[in-house]
């Protein structure tokens, strides 16, 4: 293992390896936490919190007095198709969330709650901050996609958050996420035709409408899309919202994100990964992006700080394929960016500075605190 990494996180990603490998099979049962722990020279504490990572993102099921056997296999997200969307669908999600311990299932059940945003004040103290550090810098014009210091630290931000390893050049800024799902109908074409979950984001089927592009609704079932729909349709990109859809609140599983890959790779296809409010999961560790799951290959990342931040923050940015790179610049390359400047050295700051992931972490522990106390009430 790594010296420089977490060794219960060592532990869960040589696990996870082998389970979607097939080394530990759908319905096997993982090894006690004693000879894991024996084996890799850790405590059990340690190979406990690996363990409850695995239950989290829907790999592994722990049962009482029993041990934790597999329920993830690649092909276990044929079970669901045709199963379709409706209310009963949703509540079964939010139990089975509980019975797997998939947090970021869970997540649809604490929609109800209040938004956190960062306070405005924080927001103003910053800006305040950045005009007396950078001063004439800010009047500078921002390169089309973004200044370069933001993407740096965008870049480092998702290094350490999200396990998104990429090079600055691959990220691009713009004023919200709708104006980068009309970049990229510009850039992969029109005669694409784009398949949206169903029911989804109305603004996510508006955009690409008015772009004059073929949409096909697919049906979303208790795990994500529906497999009869996802296989059957003649779909070429493919936008999903893994960590929560809106407004049904499904996740998708371990197993669908890997059936998503598949589908994408055997398609030659191209997903949009929109990833919002994430970063919020009450899991004590970030949800798993499809993004990392297929090491960037024909995934294009999308997120947001809207929901992070504030609503009168319109700034996303997009991560792309490497592939795609020469793509987007030969094509978008006369674009002027839409974030203004002074307003990408804020998010920088508030990145740097430490207190965006200050803010995050609150939020997370309260969010995991609403849960533990709903399940009381329960």
């Amino acid at each position: 293992m790594k010296k420089n990494k977490n060794k219960y996180l060592s532990i869960y990603e040589r696990i996870r390896e082998d389970i979607v490998s097939g080394v530990y099979p759908k319905n096997s049962k993982l090894p006690s936490k004693r000879n894991i722990s024996d084996e890799y020279g850790v405590s059990v504490i340690t190979t406990e919190h690996a363990y409850e990572l695995l239950a989290e993102e829907g790999y592994i099921l722990p049962i009482e007095k029993k041990g934790y056997f597999v329920i993830y296999s690649p092909d276990s997200f044929f079970d669901v198709a045709g199963a379709g969307f409706n209310e009963e669908n949703a509540k079964n999600s939010y139990v089975r969330s509980k019975n797997t311990g998939n947090t970021a299932l869970s997540a649809g059940y604490i929609n109800k709650f209040d938004d956190y945003e960062l306070s405005f004040s924080q927001y103003a103290r910053m800006m305040r901050r950045v005009l007396s550090t950078y001063g004439d810098e800010l009047t500078v014009r921002s390169p089309g996609f973004g200044t370069e210091h933001f993407r740096k630290t965008l870049a480092a931000y998702l290094r350490r958050s999200r396990r998104i390893d990429v090079d600055h050049n691959r990220i691009i800024i713009g004023s919200g996420a709708e104006y980068l799902y009309s970049m990229i109908v510009k850039v992969l074409g029109r005669e694409l035709t784009y398949g949206i979950e169903n029911p989804s984001y109305e603004k996510i089927g508006y955009v690409y409408k008015s772009e004059g592009v073929r949409c096909r609704m697919l049906n979303l079932g208790n795990e994500g899309i529906e497999s009869d729909a996802l296989w059957k349709s003649d779909v070429n990109v493919l936008h999903i919202t893994p960590y929560r859809s809106y407004p049904s609140g499904v996740t998708a599983s371990a197993s669908k994100k890997h059936e998503y890959l598949k589908w994408c790779n055997e398609k030659n296809a191209i997903i949009i990964e929109d990833d919002f409010e994430s970063e919020f999961s009450p899991s004590r560790r970030p949800e798993e992006t499809v993004f990392y799951l297929n090491h960037g290959k024909n995934v294009i990342y999308v997120n947001t700080f809207t929901k992070t931040i504030g609503a009168f923050i319109r700034t996303a940015y997009m991560v792309l394929p490497e592939n795609l790179v020469p793509v987007f610049n030969e094509k978008m390359s006369y674009c002027a960016c839409t974030v203004p400047t002074p307003e990408q050295y804020v998010i920088s700051e508030l990145i740097d500075s430490g207190e965006f992931e200050r803010h995050i972490n609150r939020v997370r522990r309260k969010r995991r605190e609403i849960i533990r106390v709903n399940e009381i009430v329960k």
